[in-house]
């Protein structure tokens, strides 16, 4: 019987599935009571972090009674929220519905403060577990090193760096200033890890093997090469940078996406983490 109706269902007008046991979802529902109003939205989150009274959540919002009753009965209706001894409240299914739709909310603004970049790039180098974890990104903005500003731009970045107290990076792209800024790191005593691709590892040898190996002789440094890999960024316990190639394969050296928070940082740790795992480590040249 299942067969039949998978079969039939698509030449039936959506009002005839009730006679067939089969209920579309309306937007009238549950979803749009939480997903078309701000202020439901944001009485959800409320109540998750403790229960209200009526006044508690009119301060809170700086509101009046008929301004904020109707949203509560809506709440109530739906079967979010109950009302028990004076107290607002998330009911069981509320507290489900917190759980999971911040995350989704947050991977939207993710997304979307970020568009044109997540767009324009190539995102195969991110891998699947830390792509699902986009919303950890909500708080990045994009850098832009305009050509008129290139230089302060280059100079915050380098201010960043040298203001932490460690230091990781994949580099896909050599720079000649990277070398001495690795090696000038290594002799503060600050822990430093490298990632390069074998072409970067190449051209580090040839040009700064004198550089690289005085590096290498530190305890708190390590030299890694991994395969290949579209992509370049830099954590610290202050922030993150990450670059990415656009899809034609170039690499983009004028928009990062910088990160501050610790969310963004434990991202970027991760991703560096993952990295590192796969690739071969260098002792000596």
């Amino acid at each position: 019987m299942k067969n039949v109706f998978t079969n039939i269902k698509p030449q039936l007008a959506p009002e005839a599935y009730e006679n067939y046991g089969l209920i579309e979802v309306k937007s009238s529902g549950l979803l749009s009571i939480l997903t078309f109003s701000e202020k439901r939205k944001d009485i959800l989150f409320l109540l998750q972090e403790n229960p209200r009274t009526l006044s508690e959540i009119k301060d809170y919002f700086d509101v009046r009674s008929p301004e904020i009753l109707p949203r509560l009965k809506e709440m109530e209706t739906a079967n979010l929220i109950v009302r028990q001894e004076g107290m607002y409240r998330l009911t069981s299914l509320g507290k489900v519905s917190a759980i999971y739709y911040k995350p989704f909310l947050d991977t939207l603004k993710a997304i979307e403060t970020n568009e044109d970049f997540w767009r324009d790039h190539d995102l195969t180098a991110i891998p699947e577990i830390l792509l699902n974890r986009i919303q950890e990104l909500k708080e990045c903005r994009i850098v832009r090193d305009e050509h008129e500003h290139i230089y302060d731009t280059h100079k915050a970045f380098l201010e960043n760096v040298l203001s932490s107290t460690r230091f990781s990076g994949f580099a896909s792209i050599f720079l000649p200033s990277h070398p001495s800024m690795f090696l000038e790191l290594a002799r503060r005593n600050i822990p430093v890890s490298i990632i390069v691709t074998p072409n970067v590892f190449f051209k580090i040898k040839s040009e700064h093997s004198a550089e690289i190996e005085e590096f290498l002789k530190f305890k708190h440094t390590s030299f890694h090469v991994y395969d290949n890999a579209k992509i370049a960024f830099v954590v610290t316990e202050r922030f993150l940078s990450l670059s990415l190639f656009f899809k034609n394969g170039t690499f983009d050296p004028r928009n990062d996406l910088i990160g501050f928070d610790s969310l963004s940082i434990k991202w970027g740790e991760d991703l560096f983490k993952h990295y590192k795992e796969n690739s071969i480590e260098i002792k000596n040249l």
